[in-house]
């Protein structure tokens, strides 16, 4: 599996805080099955990442990893907030692209409200030659309230990936309901962990594949998606959702 959305560079944000946490993270994705991480910092008011900060400590994670003999690749990314990343050039973008592939760009989604700019940024991002990455939408109150509405913006070209742990319900019942049904309307290409510290959200995806009940399209959220966005390619459509087990968490 590939996780496309993990806050595991130290000291950058509200992720790892230690070397020590982020081989926590790092042990407990590759027990479950993960081959590669993209490091997403958030790049934000309140934590303005720098795109040569992200490499730099992308290049001191794959460093200490290799020594220490952790099997799991680290990927360039960035957790773009739309009106943050607005003051950034298109080359420092392009830098936070997700394995630096100049092309899919994770952008951090509201969780309140539904910006009136959403769909005039994705249009401009779109016309720069980005894909934009609509992160964890799932848990916008607006969103859980009518998931359908994703449906223009995925139009407009953005690609959309929910949180493990709303799939599985750790984020609670109506996170998940609307993680189910995005899936249900083909409006979700990638499941990845949002994990910030080896106590918020771990990692998960096995676990949140398995409450999936569909392998098929576990695989595509998982390894087949997330594989063609490494590779800077166009993402297929996603399959439909074969079976909905009723998750008992509640």
């Amino acid at each position: 599996m590939i996780d496309l959305h993990a806050h595991i560079l130290p000291g950058l944000d509200d992720g790892v805080r230690t070397i020590e946490e982020a081989r926590a993270l790092a042990r407990h994705a590759s027990a479950e099955g993960v081959a590669a991480v993209a490091a997403t910092p958030h790049v934000r008011a309140d934590y303005p990442t720098r795109a040569e900060q992200m490499e730099a400590r992308v290049a001191e994670l794959r460093a200490d990893f290799a020594e220490q003999g952790i099997a799991l690749q680290i990927l360039h990314g960035g957790e773009v907030d739309l009106s943050f990343g607005s003051s950034l050039s298109s080359g420092e973008l392009r830098r936070f692209t997700l394995a630096q592939n100049e092309r899919h760009l994770l952008l951090e989604f509201p969780y309140r409200g539904w910006p009136p700019y959403l769909s005039g940024s994705v249009v401009e991002l779109v016309e720069l030659g980005f894909v934009p990455v609509l992160a964890h939408p799932e848990r916008n109150a607006a969103v859980r309230a009518a998931p359908e509405r994703l449906g223009e913006l995925v139009r407009l070209g953005a690609l959309v990936q929910i949180t493990a742990a709303s799939l599985d319900g750790r984020l609670g019942r109506s996170s998940r309901e609307a993680a189910l049904r995005l899936l249900e309307l083909r409006l979700a290409h990638v499941l990845a962990s949002d994990a910030h510290t080896p106590e918020i959200r771990a990692a998960g995806l096995a676990a949140a594949a398995d409450a999936l009940g569909d392998a098929g399209l576990a695989r595509y959220l998982t390894e087949e998606a997330p594989a063609a966005i490494v590779a800077g390619e166009a993402v297929a459509h996603p399959p439909p959702l074969r079976r909905r087990r009723r998750l008992l968490f509640f």
